[in-house]
């Protein structure tokens, strides 16, 4: 798909707008902007949530990175990417601390500044709103981006929001690795994959702690007549759910015994989870 143009104009924001862009929460929010919207200073992602049933559109690895962290966290109930600023407040904030307004290079038109990501957590109960800024942290030292830095923490103080910056040096890669691998086998496609799911779980509740995760596999597989790699994501299911957990910290390896494992019924872990940074 092309992408569009570029260049900012009243009649752009105006459509977009009308477009009810940055609007809506879970799967009826639409970003106010898109991979096609933007160049991205890295590569760009289209990934379907799980907890939106949406794609969310990212512009960097790093964006998405942080968005797999969000999607595991157990307290983090929607996730809105590229999340629009109110453009009157944020050139009022600019202004009063003598900041230049963001502006199109081309057409001078100010711009709608974004939040890479507002998130909705439900803790203890009660939701809390979060709105993170996600980026590489040798940024933190040009002048220009820390001016619209300043002008986002002031907006979002003034809303009572917790506002902050993530960069690379918060993110820990092989949890994250880890995420992603069993990221797309969280739903199950059908009846006869639930019962297999629940004659994995037989499995690994009643073998000795010793045996190792590819022996279960191999069981598994041959008294079920299954193709190879059948196992597999049925074990990447159980993860993606916390039924089962490991060390996440640590690459996966089929060759470790069951005793590295933990099997929790009610799919919550803690000791694996992770907060939202």
């Amino acid at each position: 798909m092309p992408k569009r143009k570029l260049e900012w104009t009243e009649k752009k924001i105006a459509k977009y707008i009308k477009e009810a862009r940055g609007s809506g929460e879970f799967s009826s929010y639409h970003p106010w902007l898109t991979i096609q919207d933007v160049r991205s200073d890295g590569r760009s992602h289209r990934i379907k949530g799980n907890k939106t049933n949406r794609i969310h559109h990212l512009f960097s690895d790093l964006e998405r990175n942080y968005f797999y962290l969000l999607e595991w966290a157990n307290d983090v109930i929607d996730i809105r990417e590229q999340f629009p600023l109110e453009r009157e407040e944020t050139y009022a904030i600019a202004e009063e601390k003598g900041i230049k307004p963001p502006v199109d290079s081309k057409t001078g038109t100010p711009i709608v500044l974004t939040t890479d990501f507002m998130i909705t957590r439900k803790v203890d109960g009660s939701i809390e709103y979060v709105a993170r800024t996600v980026k590489p942290s040798q940024l933190l030292n040009d002048v220009r981006t820390i001016e619209k830095f300043e002008i986002e923490r002031e907006y979002w103080e003034r809303k009572g929001i917790d506002w902050g910056i993530v960069t690379e040096k918060e993110m820990p890669i092989e949890f994250i690795k880890n995420i992603i691998w069993v990221h797309g086998a969280s739903i199950l496609e059908n009846e006869e994959e639930e019962y297999l799911v629940d004659v994995m779980l037989e499995l690994l509740r009643t073998h000795d702690q010793s045996t190792s995760m590819a022996e279960i596999a191999k069981i598994f597989e041959e008294e079920y007549h299954l193709n190879k790699g059948m196992a597999l994501y049925f074990f990447k299911h159980l993860f993606s759910k916390k039924v089962l957990s490991f060390d996440m910290y640590q690459k996966f390896n089929l060759q470790k015994p069951l005793s590295e494992f933990s099997l929790n019924e009610r799919g919550v872990v803690t000791e694996h989870d992770i907060a939202v940074g």
